[in-house]
């Protein structure tokens, strides 16, 4: 039995060759129709070299179960959700690498009703058929067809948007040549508003000329924010590969840190649902609450991550949720993430109250500064975790556990996690308005981490 090691919490993620590969793609198309018995599968994939043919065998694996496939081409993530959905599948496979380095693949999977498969929740049941491999001969053929669902996509997103209220606005939207550009255009095409878009590396590129799209990584920020400044917009949109996350900039060009934009989107769907519950992850929350108790709703704690917050919102009927890192979470888009729902809501927010984005955040930004999520590779993290605990526990008024460790400090406050996804350790800071103190102990921790 072959151990996998492209199997991870959410997803299935790996190098191309030897962790990722056809043959391990057509194993995990019959991996996923013996564990899910779906009867019909929708797939989609982006614009990776690779990716069609990954799908593929996905696809022929999935035939050879008996299971019917929905090819919806190329597409981003959340077209996968949707079609799920929208052509009631019993599941579905977007062969997407995102934002990951060009050696790499993966594959994000839901089941019916697009509700996630995470490894606590059927994707070790996969990797476990797919290690064994005893298929044994195909089925009866499962059909293959081609389906576009990117028309009644489009009208769900623009269902999200009431443009009798926007104001003239020029907007910057960088699609970083992954497969967020046509899905864009067929939305815009649905909006009447006197809104105009500066289209940016536009048209999806398997060589991605102007880097992987990753707008979180600080280096690749500079290419949007000097466009705006150029163009003399009003905002800055940018999408990672597969579009499932989106990032803005203000009109001067700076980038807005991911737990703001959580704070503005919560108080927009509170200004429309009055009482309403938000998911929230627990890595920087101070300005998230504040906000959301002054409108009037109720804040919700999950762990981080996608199969977290989409059971959670499920749980308590939240009506909105997101994450620091820039997934933002819909009831109404089958409690999943989208990256192009934000910016119509931020936009009309915007409109609705007359600033812009730069005087949105700034009274959360003097506030609760944060420190943005600091990452330290470590091989062995189990030291550096204790050390931190040693340090930091007996002093810390509050005790958080939900994800990693929070301690709060009252004027202070510090999480500590392990990356679901990568081997990495995350550290986020934040204070009540005093950066020096920030600073401080960010370099402190810091230094206690890279030291244990």
């Amino acid at each position: 039995m072959t151990t996998l090691t492209c199997f991870k919490s959410y997803d299935v993620r790996g190098r191309l060759g030897d962790e990722l590969n056809e043959e391990i793609c057509y194993g995990i198309g019959r991996g996923f129709a013996r564990s899910i018995d779906p009867g019909s599968v929708v797939i989609g994939y982006d614009i990776r070299p690779t990716s069609k043919a990954l799908a593929g065998q996905l696809a022929e694996g999935l035939r050879d179960e008996g299971v019917d496939v929905i090819d919806i081409g190329l597409c981003g993530t959340e077209e996968v959700y949707f079609a799920t959905s929208h052509f009631e599948a019993g599941g579905g496979l977007m062969v997407t690498a995102s934002h990951n380095p060009i050696d790499y693949n993966g594959i994000k999977m839901v089941r019916a009703g697009s509700r996630p498969i995470s490894s606590a929740d059927g994707l070790g049941e996969i990797q476990a058929l797919v290690e064994a491999g005893n298929f044994g001969p195909a089925k009866e053929r499962g059909r293959l067809q081609a389906r576009d669902p990117r028309d009644a996509y489009a009208d769900r997103v623009v269902s999200f948007a009431n443009t009798s209220t926007w104001r003239p606005m020029k907007v910057v939207v960088n699609s970083g040549n992954g497969v967020a550009g046509p899905s864009f255009d067929a939305v815009a095409a649905k909006l009447d508003a006197p809104v105009e878009f500066v289209r940016q590396h536009h048209a999806p590129d398997s060589g991605f000329p102007n880097g992987i799209p990753n707008p979180l990584l600080e280096e690749n920020r500079a290419q949007t924010g000097q466009r705006v400044l150029a163009e003399g917009a009003d905002l800055g949109v940018a999408w990672d590969g597969d579009f499932d996350r989106c990032f803005f900039f203000d009109e001067t060009g700076a980038f807005i840190d991911g737990e703001y934009v959580v704070g503005l989107l919560a108080s927009a769907f509170l200004g429309k649902h009055a009482g309403a519950k938000i998911i929230h992850d627990p890595r920087v929350i101070w300005a998230l609450l504040d906000l959301v108790g002054t409108g009037g709703g109720e804040a919700v704690a999950s762990q981080s991550g996608h199969s977290h917050i989409k059971a959670k919102m499920r749980e308590v009927d939240a009506v909105y949720g997101g994450e620091m890192s820039a997934h933002h979470y819909f009831r109404e888009f089958m409690y999943c993430d989208s990256g192009m729902i934000p910016w119509i809501l931020l936009i009309e927010h915007m409109s609705a109250t007359g600033k812009k984005l730069s005087e949105l955040v700034a009274d959360m930004q003097a506030r609760f500064p944060s420190s943005g999520e600091i990452n330290f590779k470590l091989d062995d993290k189990q030291p550096a975790i204790d050390a931190f605990e040693a340090t930091y526990l007996p002093g810390a008024k509050a005790v958080d556990r939900l994800d990693g460790l929070s301690l709060d400090y009252g004027d202070w406050r510090v999480n500590l996690r392990q990356s679901n996804t990568e081997a990495l350790l995350r550290l986020n800071v934040e204070t009540r308005g005093d950066r020096a103190l920030l600073a401080q102990k960010v370099a402190e921790i810091s230094e206690l981490i890279q030291n244990a």
